[in-house]
């Protein structure tokens, strides 16, 4: 009796030191294609000074990356905040910025126009771009992209509130080069968008789309599957048709690796090389496969080494978008 008991103990303490998948898809489409992404927030960023009406805010010390907090005592989360509060506080502005850590209290008179006050600057509220999805899945709907997160430009994961995807295209391409990174340059062809973002983490943005993307659904590879040696990427880096291209995997990293690099990759392809030097900004989450399976996703580029960059094990961006 006592060996039966033991036995069944042992048996309970390895069942819960197996590891939990925190996602049930086995069979996802690898996409490849450029999408414009826009990602709100909660917060409106100084970009710029108005030409014609910016001296007042240089002068009142108000500068470049200022989080715009509260005007008087009214709190700033939209344009719409702003513009209330400009039409409530019409000759003297006490103005709440916080500059990096810090919260600032500034002084200053609002422009006047024939469209009404105006502070005589920029605001930027959230961040939109061009990235590469990664993945879809027609039975959910859901898919993810970039395999890293959007930060809000001072280094911190932006506090996305809100967000759209939007068909794209890609119109020229920087190739990069040693200590230079490349870029596509894009743009996005309908005004419409045709997906939800939902989720911004640092290993990936992830929403749901109910058009979505066709293609042949692939497997989802475990990560003790992932080799050294040849394997492909699916990228758009012409037009708005994604492409296989041969890149060799030299590396891999633990899958609990906390920067989300979990491979060391490097193009081999010569036309891929050719037309960009080999990784560049707006491929990242382009697909990478390996014997059949899906693999993980490209997520950033040596500086050193335009063609040799990392990637992130597609169960790492599952676990994240769950």
């Amino acid at each position: 009796m006592k060996r039966i008991s033991r036995a069944i103990a042992m048996t309970a303490m390895l069942l819960v030191l197996l590891p939990v998948r925190a996602w049930a898809a086995d069979f996802l489409i690898p996409v490849g294609e450029i999408v414009g992404l826009q990602l709100g927030s909660d917060t409106l960023t100084v970009v710029a000074y108005d030409e014609a009406l910016g001296d007042a805010a240089r002068a009142a010390g108000l500068k470049i990356g200022d989080e715009l907090v509260k005007i008087g005592q009214t709190a700033i989360h939209n344009p719409e905040d702003v513009r209330a509060a400009l039409q409530e506080e019409e000759s003297s502005l006490e103005l709440t910025v916080r500059r990096g850590s810090k919260l600032n209290t500034l002084h200053m008179a609002p422009q006047q126009t024939d469209a009404g006050p105006r502070l005589g600057v920029y605001l930027r509220q959230g961040i939109a771009g061009i990235g590469t999805v990664t993945y879809y899945d027609p039975e959910t709907g859901m898919f993810g992209t970039l395999g890293h997160g959007v930060n809000d430009g001072k280094g911190n994961l932006l506090n996305m509130t809100q967000g759209s995807v939007y068909s794209a295209v890609v119109d020229s391409v920087k190739k990069g080069k040693t200590g230079e990174p490349g870029q596509l340059k894009g743009s996005a062809t309908e005004g419409i968008p045709f997906g939800v973002l939902q989720r911004n983490t640092d290993r990936g943005v992830f929403g749901v789309s109910a058009q979505g993307w066709h293609g042949q659904a692939v497997p989802v590879a475990d990560f003790e599957e992932v080799q050294a040696g040849p394997a492909t990427i699916r990228s758009t880096v012409s037009g708005g048709t994604p492409r296989e291209y041969s890149v060799e995997i030299l590396k891999i990293y633990p899958q609990s690796r906390s920067d989300g690099r979990n491979f060391l990759i490097r193009v081999t392809d010569p036309a891929l090389l050719e037309l960009t030097g080999g990784i560049v900004q707006g491929m990242s989450g382009s697909p990478i496969l390996q014997n059949g399976k899906l693999i993980g996703a490209v997520t950033h580029v040596l500086v050193s080494d335009a063609a040799t960059g990392y990637g992130i094990y597609i169960g790492n961006m599952l676990d994240a978008a769950a």
